[in-house]
């Protein structure tokens, strides 16, 4: 298969089963996890954190296992936009499609300027805007070798995020029975004034919003399926461990920071990755002695952002590539060369990226509206997820199928994908409900933009083509989209 892949220029099949649950992992730690946390136990309550995590956990876990169920039987790189096209609409494949590689060719340069602000703890005096660019050509660099090159990447920078939570989990846990850090402080902030739940149900509803922001990535797995060597076996692990990664590194780590400070701490309040010593995983470190814990949080923190980054461009790019193959964009972006890349579409989204990060300095006004575009996208693709694999199911057994011919069972079917729906659009109408209270048009503008743009993509396509919504039983399940096939092994 590789020689043929590389003498037609087709995407080639050569990620293991350990890169894709290390990249499914890796999507879900990042500043969510070691910076945001906090905030979200200063404004619920310990309690009200892990009600809110625990259920946007579980929500999250059930779109994986929807993904993974039309992933493992029908393995394609464009993922959730083609699966949209396939067995829903092609306004909505377009639509989300486009929403998609949008949202991450955006959010490369949000990454990259992180790492900027991460590099100048340590030297201050050197402009951000080198370590950016540094990081820029450095991902570039690693996408465009192979994608062997950029499994084996994610896979030690996520490496690197796990053993920092495995470390953070034991040292806290020793900070609570009193085995380091003085004296034992058990459960004491769990009834600490108004603890365990602060604010009731809103100051709950306001937390899955940055839980919900915290997880957005964990689709990756979804795309890294059409460069997968065994998508049948590789998809169905990495995602089958969702909920316990969720489990043991969000709703633990969350209880183990909760346990040792206050909700009323305000060091809890801070999400600025400029401010690494106020982070609680850097407090924590600290009050178990850990002189060199900023430094340290600061070279994690530092490989979160590269990862982050990395594996947007990586995401973007199968994206266009998608468009392109399934003809909503220029057929020049769905060649791929003699190593298995999709170059052009490699390049585009990396100009795209760079005029990004350039407007910052250009127009900040512009950059800020840019953000907050794609704010809200990565909550549409899951929508997109939840509908595709609903009506996926359904057209299914219309067809005379049975379950038994899945490799891959999603967990709760209907509830599950219904309701992912229903939280998703909670999740999108609450972003910014204070800006509505107080009429402040400009933030709704910036808070809510990606929904009209998502909305122009999908009707624009929908009527120029006069599409309709496809019948269950016309729904094409053949594992094949333009450019792409996948035969299962034989059991």
């Amino acid at each position: 298969m590789a020689d043929e892949s590389k003498s037609t220029g087709h995407m080639e099949r050569t990620l293991q089963t350990r890169h894709l649950s290390m990249i499914a992992l890796g999507g879900t730690i990042g500043t969510g996890l070691f910076i945001a946390s906090g905030s979200a136990i200063s404004t619920a309550g310990p309690g009200g954190a892990l009600v809110a995590y625990g259920i946007m956990g579980i929500m999250v876990y059930f779109l994986m296992t929807s993904l993974g169920e039309m992933a493992t039987y029908m393995p394609l790189t464009g993922s959730f936009s083609a699966y949209s096209t396939k067995f829903v609409d092609p306004a909505l494949g377009f639509a989300l499609g486009w929403n998609y590689w949008f949202n991450w060719a955006i959010t490369i340069p949000v990454d990259v300027t992180t790492a900027g602000i991460v590099m100048n703890y340590w030297l201050p005096n050197v402009p951000g805007w080198i370590f950016s660019v540094t990081v820029m050509a450095l991902i570039f660099l690693i996408n465009y070798l192979s994608v062997r090159s950029y499994g084996e990447t994610e896979f030690w920078l996520a490496l690197i995020k796990v053993v920092t939570v495995i470390v953070f989990l034991i040292v806290g846990v020793a900070i609570i029975f009193g085995i380091m850090g003085g004296k034992p402080v058990g459960l004491s902030n769990f009834h600490y004034k108004q603890a365990p739940f602060v604010g009731g149900v809103p100051a709950i509803i306001s937390v899955f919003l940055v839980a919900g922001f915290s997880f957005q990535g964990t689709e990756l797995v979804g795309i890294t399926a059409g460069e997968a060597a065994t998508p049948e076996k590789s998809v169905s692990k990495a995602i089958h461990s969702t909920f316990w990664r969720i489990l043991l590194f969000y709703i633990f780590a969350i209880f183990v920071i909760a346990c040792i400070l206050p909700y009323t701490d305000k060091n809890l309040l801070n999400q600025d990755v400029s401010n690494i010593t106020m982070s609680p995983f850097t407090i924590v470190f600290k009050r178990a002695g850990l002189a060199f814990a900023a430094s340290a949080m600061n070279a994690v923190i530092l490989t979160a952002v590269i990862s982050a980054a990395n594996s947007g461009l990586y995401a973007s790019t199968r994206m266009l590539y998608s468009q392109a193959r399934e003809g909503y964009a220029w057929r020049i972006f769905g060649y791929v060369n003699r190593r298995g890349i999709p170059i052009y579409a490699l390049l585009g989204t990396m100009v795209v990226s760079l005029a990004a990060y350039a407007t910052q300095f250009i127009g900040p006004k512009a950059y800020n509206y840019l953000i907050g575009a794609s704010g809200l996208c990565g909550f549409i693709a899951w929508l997109g997820i939840a509908i595709s694999h609903y009506r996926f199911r359904k057209a299914f057994l219309k067809q005379g199928h049975t379950l038994s011919e899945l490799k891959y069972h999603a967990t709760g079917f209907p509830f599950g994908p219904v309701f992912a729906l229903a939280l998703c659009i909670v999740v999108i109408c609450g972003q910014n409900i204070d800006a509505f209270v107080k009429m402040d048009w400009q933030n709704i503008l910036i808070t809510y933009m990606g929904i009209p743009l998502f909305l122009i993509l999908f009707f624009y396509y929908k009527i120029r083509y006069k599409t309709h919504l496809i019948p269950l039983d016309k729904v094409d399940l053949s594992r094949r989209t333009k450019g792409e096939s996948y035969e299962p092994e034989d059991d």
